[in-house]
């Protein structure tokens, strides 16, 4: 098969001239409603929220493809520094905007980053309303009340690969509810956790294949540490960078690791004598 190769004639000015004029006619309200979504997705919620929808009508439909909504990614917001006279943090925390938000995916959400102080039937509407789930992350700031209901609503993310905790939460509980459930799961983010004997067997029983560990910063002792590099044999990535609990240079632990691909530890060290097992 032969093919032609052809070298493309260089523009003369007034053919650049021309370009640019058709450009300039062109304009943006007027474009394919799914080429408009996705661009649109790209923008971040509060934009689809706050701006997009008021530009023109054209740009108000487009906002409310499905496609826009995939990520719902939550910010945190200083109203001080958006230059909004509404109260901005609070709307965008309010149960009733979380099911808005929730509604315009229309189950077609991948992603989704919950906001700070999420009631308890906000984070159940998700729960429902978001199937596909494959991301979520959980704020730290998240009510207790909020947080003890992970575990009961793992069964509704069966397409989750990711989960990530700011903070340690119930994760003895969460984990053997993923093992069920998630088939697909690869990847916890729990750094600044407590690493404990129960959280370090749940991992190496109900998800022994994960394969991306992210533990910077938390509390795990040498034997914790011991227990997930002997049970977890497909791990790719593990990160116990500046953990307590371990020596960065534990001879063992770096034996263990040496198959691991991407494996951190600097800068981990034994400063608390007594950790929670």
């Amino acid at each position: 098969m032969r093919y032609n190769h052809q070298v493309p004639k260089p523009l003369r000015q007034g053919d650049i001239g021309v370009c640019c004029k058709r450009m300039e006619e062109r304009k943006w309200d007027e474009l394919n409603m799914d080429c408009l979504a996705n661009v649109f997705q790209k923008v971040g919620m509060l934009s689809l929220l706050f701006d997009v929808p008021f530009v023109c009508k054209s740009w108000y439909k487009a906002s409310l493809n499905p496609m826009c909504w995939q990520h719902l990614v939550f910010p945190d917001i200083n109203p001080s520094d958006m230059g909004r006279q509404i109260p901005v943090r609070l709307l965008i925390q309010s149960t009733s905007v979380v099911k808005l938000v929730v509604n315009r995916s229309s189950g077609c959400a991948t992603t989704l980053a919950l906001p700070k102080h999420c009631s308890e039937k906000a984070l159940e509407y998700a729960a429902k309303k978001c199937p596909a789930l494959k991301i979520l992350v959980l704020h730290d700031f998240m009510p207790h009340e909020s947080s003890i209901l992970i575990p009961k609503l793992i069964s509704k993310w069966k397409n989750l690969e990711v989960l990530s905790l700011r903070w340690s939460y119930n994760m003895a509980d969460i984990i053997p509810q993923i093992g069920f459930h998630c088939k697909k799961f690869v990847q916890l983010n729990a750094p600044n956790s407590i690493i404990g004997k129960d959280e370090s067997s749940a991992m190496v029983t109900f998800v022994p294949n994960i394969r991306h560990l992210f533990l910077k910063g938390s509390g795990i002792k040498q034997e914790n540490l011991v227990i997930i590099l002997q049970g977890c044999k497909e791990l790719v990535s593990l990160d116990v960078s500046d953990c307590i609990g371990f020596k960065d240079d534990d001879a063992e632990i770096l034996q263990l690791a040496s198959h691991i691909p991407a494996f951190v530890c600097e800068g981990s060290r034994i400063l608390i004598p007594q950790l929670t097992d």
